[in-house]
């Protein structure tokens, strides 16, 4: 690894990090601690390197290589279908061509993609990076407002989806036509009226590779992806509509997996499933993700065997994340020696009420001490640097942080609470501001105050998240303060909530208030809500749950909520 960045280079690095190997039998992860760092210097070489050549060697070029070493290998498993390297590459060189020649895309434009969890995602994905395009990747949750938002802030005027997404694309179909947005079906046939199917453009295409000129203009700094939800690469990739408890192992067997992708609340699921003979009987040896308390994951190593646990934390927009390569239980990483060299952090005090760091009289922000939780800031470098947000410069600004340790240095605002130990093991503690985490998806707290406002007997809605027995983040919330002379109407609410809001954004809880308590800069408290929860016997406020079976919000008993807290009614 050293060699790799030549003589002088490598002696430097080694006088810099000689007190720490010095330390190495005193310190019982400095091991380990090595070890990690070597293979992210590893990694960044090697990034580096393709980055700086000319053309750049980007992610579609890897692929390409593993296209002509091993065309014939398995890449996707779905269902009872099996897709290999060069039946991706040929398929993505019809959809390209298809695109090209139907919509007349041209290097640098924005494309929306709205597809279910499929195999046309990847191949459509790669060629749109064929032709030079910017892909937008959109939740498959989205739903009215929030997926003309998604579009708006794309910047794009074509959206490729699939009749799976019927119901969706047609609720919002008249108002993408006059925003100026073309649809299209990746499917044979159109189920809907002005959406055009390039199924058979896409099988009358030749599956020739592409030529170099339409990816002429490619730098480092070109857009590839545009991201609104996580996603996942690997090499096999066994894929499923939806995931399903009751066959994730039968799948696992099935399909010979041996690494798993995971959010906190899958983890949660698989462990709160009837026991079987034999679960652990299965070939995975490694589960890497983030989201998992301590207490599932004792139970699912107790429960499915001795997986190799890579818990870690990041976010899409993010400069800097961590990796758990230790293994320690509830841990997303470690704070060592070697990682705040190459990407300086720190954990500092943080006022959840007024929702912003607290500044000693320097004007400084204040680091916490361990086992304190602390707003994690991550310092904005050449190496680690921030792109923002894209047709956003406001939302840009607002995740930046200036003058924090230091007179004119600039931070990248996470928006998360995180705790350091005395080992330097690092823990997620919560979300802070308008958004918290609930089914392993950030709820953003103003989006639902805006979809739900349009109901016609609110005046006012405040959303927040509350803890929840047995359940890994926050349900949503909603305290509602009717218009005069107008009556709850849960049927309603839960029509609408349904029809505009993906499930993991709509309120289980709702609280009726005469008056929502406001700050003296007319910003919503929920602080307080937060805490008071949705206890019936403590909140005087009428209380109301959302019940799938009567599809409708309906008062909230006693009874109700006791069933909530023993896990006796799923939410």
């Amino acid at each position: 690894m050293l060699l790799l960045a030549g003589t002088a280079a490598a002696g430097l690095l080694l006088l810099l990090l000689l007190p720490a190997l010095v330390a190495l039998r005193s310190a019982p992860y400095l091991w380990a601690d090595a070890a990690a760092l070597a293979g992210v210097l590893l990694a960044s070489l090697r990034c580096e390197w393709r980055l700086v050549r000319r053309p750049p060697v980007t992610l579609l070029d890897v692929f390409q290589a593993h296209v002509r070493r091993q065309p014939r290998r398995p890449l996707l498993l779905f269902q009872d279908e099996l897709y290999t390297y060069e039946d991706v590459e040929r398929r993505s060189a019809r959809v390209a061509r298809a695109l090209e020649r139907r919509l007349a895309l041209c290097r640098g434009q924005v494309v929306a993609v709205f597809l279910p969890n499929c195999p046309t995602y990847v191949w459509t994905w790669l060629a749109l990076a064929k032709l030079g395009c910017t892909m937008a990747c959109l939740n498959s949750n989205a739903r009215g407002r929030v997926l003309r938002h998604a579009l708006a802030a794309a910047r794009t005027t074509v959206m490729l989806t699939s009749p799976d997404l019927q119901a969706a694309v047609e609720e919002v179909l008249p108002d993408l036509q006059q925003d100026g947005i073309h649809v299209f079906y990746l499917s044979d046939e159109s189920p809907t009226a002005g959406v055009e199917a390039l199924g058979p453009s896409i099988k009358a295409a030749s599956d020739d590779p592409l030529p170099a000129y339409y990816r002429a203009d490619i730098t480092p700094d070109s857009k590839a992806i545009y991201i609104f939800t996580s996603g996942t690469t690997g090499a096999t990739c066994v894929l499923r509509a939806k995931f399903s408890a009751s066959q994730f192992w039968d799948d696992c067997r099935h399909y010979n997996v041996t690494v798993i992708q995971y959010v906190g609340e899958l983890m949660r699921y698989l462990c709160n499933t009837p026991k079987r003979p034999g679960e652990c009987n299965h070939n995975v040896r490694m589960a890497v993700g983030n989201g998992m308390r301590a207490e599932v994951w004792k139970e699912f190593l107790q429960r499915f065997g001795p997986i190799t646990i890579r818990e870690f934390y990041g976010a899409t927009e993010g400069n800097a994340g961590f990796m758990n390569y230790t293994g320690k239980i509830g841990a997303v990483g470690r704070a060592n020696v070697f990682l705040k060299k190459l990407a300086p952090f720190e954990l500092i005090r943080y006022d959840v009420e007024q929702d912003e760091p607290i500044r000693d009289e320097r004007g400084f922000c204040i680091p916490v001490r361990p086992g304190e939780a602390g707003l994690l800031v991550i310092k904005v470098t050449k190496k680690t640097p921030f792109h923002g947000y894209a047709g956003d410069p406001e939302k840009t600004e607002k995740k930046i942080l200036r003058n924090v340790l230091v007179k004119d240095d600039v931070f990248f605002n996470s928006g998360d609470l995180l705790m350091m130990d005395h080992e330097k093991f690092l823990y997620f503690q919560d979300r802070v501001g308008d958004t918290f985490r609930w089914k392993g998806e950030n709820v953003a707290t103003t989006e639902v105050e805006n979809t739900l406002a349009t109901v016609n007997f609110i005046q006012e809605i405040n959303v927040y998240g509350v803890s929840v027995p047995g359940c890994e983040g926050k349900c949503g919330m909603a305290a509602i303060r009717l218009k005069p002379g107008m009556s709850f109407e849960g049927e309603s609410l839960y029509v609408h909530a349904k029809d505009c809001l993906p499930s993991y954004a709509t309120p289980r809880f709702v609280r009726l208030q005469e008056a929502l308590e406001i700050t003296g800069t007319f910003k919503q408290c929920k602080g307080n809500l937060v805490k008071e929860g949705f206890n019936p016997n403590i909140i005087k406020d009428p209380l109301f749950f959302l019940d799938e079976m009567k599809k409708s919000y309906v008062p909230l008993s006693p009874d109700i909520y006791t069933d909530i807290l023993e896990t006796r009614l799923k939410l």
